[in-house]
């Protein structure tokens, strides 16, 4: 990359500095503002903040659409389409209409202290974003030509130093520019690519026969899989987050509805990049490397930076969003409520927020394998926290309060020693 291409990546990264820290001193000192932006979330701006968080594995995603082509869309996309749907029906409206910030706050408040700090544990383990801020560290490697652990470190630091100021506030005022890139990027990218090479014919002369193929010659079987792994959405922390913050119940259903669109365009968008990728560039040895090698391949000086700026904003938005329900998680339901919950949240949240932004760089720092599996244990927390969140929004499916908590304990358990097996 040239010194154009980094001052439009440098300038992103300067004008998400300055939307997340302006007005600070105003509304820092409010808790529903810190924390939910004032639950005043139109659908806009519900949509723009969702869609943004949704693609920090977008790299991976490049990955499996140069590996296996347009099955990418019923692998990656479908499965966590049926998820969103199903929390639309069965979860927005009643989030939106609870009266606690937080995942953890449904919890002890339905079900007391026990189920109340393993589900906040669990919350804390799937929110602490380690695999995304090892992927941000590797676009800002390729960027700047950093030592791949500094890039790392730098890239939590720089998350930490805007989320801090205004919390939820920060994370919703910058997502409408992280939304702009992620869809501009791709928009520039795959035109050029069509007008370079050629439409449908030459894809199908360049590709393999599996690529056009619904499984992408994977199986049944592993398609089948995802969809049980997309019941994460679920207990997706951002999820419902966003729904606890939107201004109405309806906004909260109706913005996950409209964001469903947005992901389909994308998903569209990420999977014909890739395709494009493995046409034009078959040797790459990793198919990590697809969407930045294509770029580099195809756009000149400038236009190259703008879909640099495209993919960092992408990662970074799912990295922040998910480095503030780990503050919050940390430092306001866990520290802050076993502390006797007299003290100032915010405070306790900023400390939290220190602490999970160590936390995930040193996971990330750690070794792939490492992340590899944190990033699992998403199964293990929709086991954990699926049942008791089903009874705290419909009551007639809520277990006994006293068995909660175990309840809990088994079902993570059980589900973590068949994926250790495995």
């Amino acid at each position: 990359m040239g010194p154009l291409d980094l001052g439009v990546v440098a300038a992103y990264l300067a004008a998400t500095v300055w939307l997340g820290v302006r007005g600070a001193r105003r509304a820092a000192d409010r808790t529903d503002d810190y924390l939910l932006a004032g639950r005043t979330l139109s659908l806009p701006a519900f949509v723009v903040a969702l869609v943004a968080t949704w693609y920090g594995g977008v790299l991976g995603v490049g990955e499996y659409s140069y590996l296996h082509g347009l099955s990418n869309w019923l692998v990656m996309g479908v499965p966590y389409y049926v998820g969103a749907l199903l929390f639309a029906a069965l979860f927005a409206r009643k989030a939106r209409m609870a009266a606690g910030y937080t995942v953890p706050d449904l919890l002890f408040d339905t079900y007391g202290r026990g189920a109340g700090i393993v589900g906040t544990v669990t919350v804390l383990a799937l929110s602490l974003p380690a695999a995304y801020l090892l992927m941000l560290g590797v676009l800002l490697r390729r960027v700047t030509g950093w030592d791949q652990r500094f890039a790392v470190v730098a890239s939590a630091l720089f998350c930490f130093s805007y989320i801090a100021a205004r919390g939820f506030r920060s994370v919703v005022r910058t997502k409408g520019l992280q939304f702009g890139l992620m869809y501009g990027g791709f928009l520039l990218l795959l035109p050029v690519a069509v007008w370079t090479a050629g439409g449908w014919s030459f894809l199908h002369q360049s590709l393999p026969a599996e690529h056009f193929t619904w499984d992408g010659a994977q199986g049944a079987g592993y398609v089948a899989a995802w969809y049980f792994i997309a019941l994460e959405t679920l207990v997706e922390p951002t999820f419902y987050q966003r729904s606890f913050a939107a201004r109405s119940p309806r906004t909260a259903r109706n913005g996950i509805l409209v964001s469903i669109l947005f992901f389909a365009l994308f998903d569209g968008l990420t999977t014909f990049t890739g395709m494009y990728a493995r046409a034009l560039l078959p040797g790459l040895p990793s198919g990590v490397d697809a969407f930045p090698a294509l770029g580099e391949r195809l756009l000149p000086a400038v236009l190259l930076g703008v879909f640099y700026a495209g993919m960092v904003a992408t990662v970074m938005a799912t990295v922040d969003s998910f480095l503030l329900v780990g503050g919050v998680t940390l430092g306001r339901d866990l520290v802050w409520r076993l502390s006797g919950g007299k003290a100032d949240q915010i405070f306790w949240t900023r400390a939290g927020l220190c602490v999970a932004t160590a936390a995930s760089a040193g996971i990330a720092l750690a070794s792939r394998s490492v992340v590899a599996l944190w990033y699992g244990f998403y199964s293990v927390g929709t086991a954990t926290l699926l049942p008791p969140l089903l009874g705290a929004l419909y009551p007639r499916l809520r277990p006994a309060r006293r068995f909660a908590g175990w309840g809990m304990v088994v079902s993570g358990a059980l589900t973590l020693a068949w994926l250790l097996r495995e």
